[in-house]
């Protein structure tokens, strides 16, 4: 038996202390195999994040296991890349040294020669050449995810998570982005685990889309085995009768558990306050304001001659 690349095993994740810890996943067991693409698809808030920081080792699970290649999954590693949702670039650093800084500490063997070669390879590989020494500030939100795709790949990483990389982008560089990143899995295949909420982009990419349920609980739901063949082309798939009829399942599926999770949701009946609201109209203000009026006219009248008559006084001494 084949030992998954990836492998989540029963695994719970909650926070805060007894009595009022809140469940984010649920019994979640997972099973990736070496060198495939998988999708999670889920709705916002059900613990998508939560869920790619476990396979990081950035989160440990309150019980069950993460492992990788049959090891457990105790802390976070170069062989596992992560792209995260925003760009983590150094600002002061140009796009080559964002991706020097990464391959000094995986690689310290290499000579300034030899990092110079590899760094302008993957540099070439995302399209930013001539691009070298700009800095974050001077690049799109394109071209800065696209260096943050060469840094993560130029640690050649086993495993590439890829926790909604693209949500930011506008529409046109979001698929420009997923044809690059499909072209670059390609030609060097690496198992790959996708984090989005977009049933498209899933079904474009992966090789399988597995539902995670909405939070709170949420755990995994079906999955859906993507046999669309490769290259898959996005100009054709809208016509494609198995790529339709599989977004259509994947869409209706998770409209389904989303409804029957509002469902079961069960609103706090909280009291509320008994206040009632002030009626200024029940006031008779005018009075009130006149008779401030005159004491504090009376009083300043008062302080005006006793500070003349002082002044008198001193005048006549």
């Amino acid at each position: 038996m084949t030992t998954p690349a990836m492998e989540i095993d029963a695994v719970d994740v909650g926070f805060g202390p007894p009595g009022q810890r809140t469940e984010v996943l649920s019994n979640i067991n997972l099973s990736v195999n070496k060198n495939e693409f998988v999708a999670i698809i889920g709705f916002s808030g059900s613990g998508k994040s939560t869920l790619m920081n476990l396979l990081a080792g950035i989160q440990p699970p309150s019980t069950g296991a993460v492992r990788m290649n049959g090891e457990p999954v105790l802390r976070p590693g170069p062989e596992r890349g992560i792209l995260f949702q925003n760009y983590s670039l150094l600002p002061w650093l140009s796009v080559y040294g964002n991706i020097d800084l990464a391959v000094k500490q995986v690689f310290p063997a290499k000579s300034t020669s030899e990092r110079k070669e590899y760094i302008q390879r993957y540099i070439d590989m995302v399209s930013l050449s001539g691009s070298e020494w700009k800095k974050p500030a001077e690049l799109s939100g394109g071209m800065r995810q696209r260096l943050s795709l060469a840094r993560t790949l130029a640690m050649q990483p086993e495993v590439l998570l890829l926790d909604e990389p693209l949500s930011a982008l506008d529409a046109l560089t979001r698929a420009n982005l997923q044809d690059e990143i499909i072209r670059i899995w390609e030609e060097d295949r690496r198992t790959v685990i996708m984090i989005t909420n977009d049933v498209d982009e899933a079904v474009l990419m992966a090789d399988r889309i597995v539902a995670l349920t909405p939070g709170p609980e949420a755990t995994l739901g079906k999955s859906f085995p993507v046999t669309l063949d490769r290259p898959r082309d996005r100009t054709t798939l809208n016509f494609n009768p198995e790529f339709i009829k599989l977004r259509n399942e994947v869409t209706k599926y998770m409209v389904g558990i989303n409804h029957e999770a509002k469902k079961l949701r069960v609103s706090a009946d909280l009291p509320l306050p008994d206040l009632m609201p002030i009626d200024f109209n029940s006031y008779d203000r005018k009075p009130r304001l006149a008779e401030d009026l005159s004491v504090t006219t009376s009083e300043s009248t008062s302080v005006a001659k006793t500070e003349n008559h002082e002044l008198v006084g001193a005048a006549d001494e």
